[in-house]
């Protein structure tokens, strides 16, 4: 599994634009980057923030705010650094909100930034006791335990919602939880357990890409090029457009295909024969940049 990170770009209330700016908030530095790059000094900027948000602040006290207020205040006071602040607000709204999970969540992802795993993990409980398999809660939780050194907990609750998901028949959601699944077996050094995972996905989701590639990723990180290679070329065939050349997959294959030239020429060469031909060591083609993937899995959860 990738070194753990929070890939998914969680989003609160209708529309993507607020919590993209709570996240961005959050990974440090980008609201005073925005200040100095607007010529505005800092301190008055600030300044002008904290007055902005105590206007906002009063308004949610008094009750006269309304969602946009209320968005733009979480938004300040995660951008100023006063998140125990905002957690206090995200609080009171997810309580009064049960059914909107995705509060909840970015509730979580601010205990976590504050350093209180225990308190994020209680908020992720939350949504998955009403939803098991929400993947970004999912996801987050399998974080904080591998954080923690508690791989094989993690490994055994996903195992047992992609269990529940993937047969009798394969419900949608199985895909994500599975693609999780893989990832942290191979965390785990699990290699022939994600091959069976990823395989199984593949069978189950015949038109999707995604296992057959983590696939390929698994193969080639074990040195199986001719089994990446094969992979590789079914993943091309479940393109949405087949005659059209996927450039990730293609720059993936010239690339592994050039290790594997390079590998035989380093085993066939030697000391020369006496008296035998001039040799001239071909030169292999060029392969183009091989750009990275995106992260496997599904992205942002649907806004709640």
């Amino acid at each position: 599994m990738p070194t753990p990170t929070r890939s998914s770009a969680t989003r609160l209330w209708t529309g993507a634009g607020a919590i993209t700016l709570c996240l961005m908030a959050l990974s440090g530095g980008w609201w005073f980057g925005r200040q100095q790059a607007s010529g505005i000094p800092v301190d008055s900027r600030r300044a002008a923030l904290v007055q902005e948000s105590d206007l906002l602040g009063q308004k949610v006290i008094r009750g006269d705010a309304n969602d946009s207020d209320r968005q733009r205040y979480l938004e300040l006071l995660v951008g100023l650094d006063r998140r125990s602040e905002a957690i206090a607000v995200l609080e009171a709204m997810a309580d009064r909100e049960p059914d909107r999970w995705a509060l909840r969540l970015m509730l979580a992802e601010l205990r976590r930034d504050q350093g209180d795993a225990a308190g994020a993990e209680r908020e992720l409980r939350q949504i998955l006791n009403r939803s098991p398999s929400q993947i970004d809660a999912l996801q987050l939780l399998t974080l904080i335990r591998l954080e923690r050194g508690e791989a094989g907990a993690a490994e055994t609750q996903v195992k047992g919602v992609y269990g529940g998901l993937i047969r009798p028949e394969p419900k949608p959601e199985a895909l994500g939880v599975g693609l999780l699944l893989a990832e942290l077996q191979q965390k785990r050094d699990e290699a022939p357990a994600a091959e069976r995972t990823y395989q199984e996905l593949a069978l189950a989701f015949p038109e999707d890409q995604r296992p057959l590639i983590g696939l390929a990723l698994l193969r080639h990180s074990r040195g199986n090029s001719a089994g990446a290679l094969e992979a590789l070329q079914q993943a091309r065939r479940r393109s949405p457009e087949p005659g059209k050349a996927d450039p990730r997959l293609d720059a993936l294959a010239a690339s592994w295909g050039l290790e594997k030239l390079r590998a035989s020429q380093g085993a066939s060469s030697g000391p020369k024969p006496p008296g035998g031909p001039p040799q001239t060591e071909a030169k292999p083609p060029t392969a183009p940049q091989s750009p990275a993937l995106p992260a496997q899995g599904p992205t942002g959860p649907p806004a709640p």
